[in-house]
């Protein structure tokens, strides 16, 4: 990517988060916030700390069933935890490039690693799309926010469908793309993106690693929940575990928006709007995210760090070579 794009989008990113905590702090008490923040019940909040790191760990035990059989891939919580690091500071996401560089490191393809690593987003779209699909049905979401969850829902489920359609029949997409864009000149990056993604998916196919990826899919998400429910707890919030729901589901919508490193600002407004139709105040929904936001950031990139240490590699160079990985290819 050209430096000129890459700043572009750096600066868009920072744009986006600035314009959003401007928009959710925008005439709030300060030190309301503050003394809500003190009379946090820290004991909910280590809950919700080490089922965010349960979480994590599944993640990667699914990451490791999504790799072609019989490859025993290893390190993967570690690689995970530097990837999540890496995009809690280093802006475009590049967190991801450096979880797929760390995981390489240890025997696995680079590539092979890389389509995992796409794999795993696409199923995460599914999962945040089918939570929003249910939220549509039991909460009672405002028409200026339905349209943008509908977009979402559109786009997943083409996803959802290219997906199914390269893990069935991969020969059939190939022909496909040498035939429709054979004269438009896209045709060589699209057979490449086909050949990453099936190999991405050949893992998916063995029907023991799919019932894995199944199940492990669920408790993930299940503990997510769990954990933004004990962390509303932590906050003074007793609200119903479908409200745990509909902060994951809009912060899934917020996190495709670009922003800073570390999601700054679209968390925050994520958080606000979704409690907001929970009929919590501003001050409260903004402590809570704050809350949140800092029980999610500082464990993980502490960790990260300290497997940074452990793979004895800096952060910008791993980033800067997964970079020119997928820039060779």
């Amino acid at each position: 990517m050209p430096l000129s794009r890459r700043l572009g989008k750096i600066v868009l990113g920072l744009a986006v988060s600035v314009g959003l905590l401007v928009y959710v702090f925008w005439e709030v008490d300060l030190r309301a916030i503050a003394a809500r923040l003190r009379e946090t019940l820290w004991t909910f909040l280590a809950v919700s700390v080490a089922l965010n790191f349960f979480s994590l760990w599944v993640r990667a035990l699914r990451w490791s069933y999504l790799f072609p059989p019989r490859t025993h891939p290893t390190h993967l919580f570690r690689a995970l935890m530097i990837g999540y690091m890496g995009n809690n500071v280093l802006p475009l996401r590049a967190g991801e490039l450096v979880r797929v560089y760390v995981a390489s490191r240890h025997g696995q393809p680079f590539w092979t690693t890389f389509a995992t690593v796409l794999v795993e987003r696409v199923l995460d779209g599914l999962a945040v799309g089918l939570v929003m699909a249910g939220l549509l049905l039991r909460v009672p979401i405002p028409a200026e926010l339905r349209w943008a969850i509908v977009v979402f829902l559109m786009v997943d489920l083409m996803g959802i469908l290219v997906l199914v359609a390269i893990a069935v029949a991969p020969g059939v997409c190939r022909v496909l793309i040498e035939t429709v864009f054979h004269r438009i000149g896209f045709e060589r990056r699209l057979l490449t993106m086909l050949g990453t993604m099936t190999e991405g998916l050949r893992g998916v196919r063995v029907p023991r690693h799919a019932v894995a990826i199944t199940v492990c899919s669920v408790g993930l998400w299940l503990l997510v929940a769990l954990s933004i429910w004990t962390t509303l707890h932590a906050a003074h919030l007793d609200l119903p575990l479908t409200a745990a729901w509909t902060v994951l589901a809009f912060l899934g919508l917020g996190v495709s928006l670009p922003s800073s490193p570390g999601f700054v600002g679209v968390v925050q407004a994520a958080t606000v709007l979704a409690l907001a139709l929970f009929s919590v105040p501003r001050v409260e929904a903004l402590s809570f995210s704050l809350l949140f936001h800092a029980s999610q950031f500082i464990p993980v990139t502490a960790a990260g760090v300290l497997y940074l240490l452990l793979e004895h590699v800096s952060l910008t160079d791993a980033a800067r070579a997964g970079g020119s990985r997928v820039a060779e290819r």
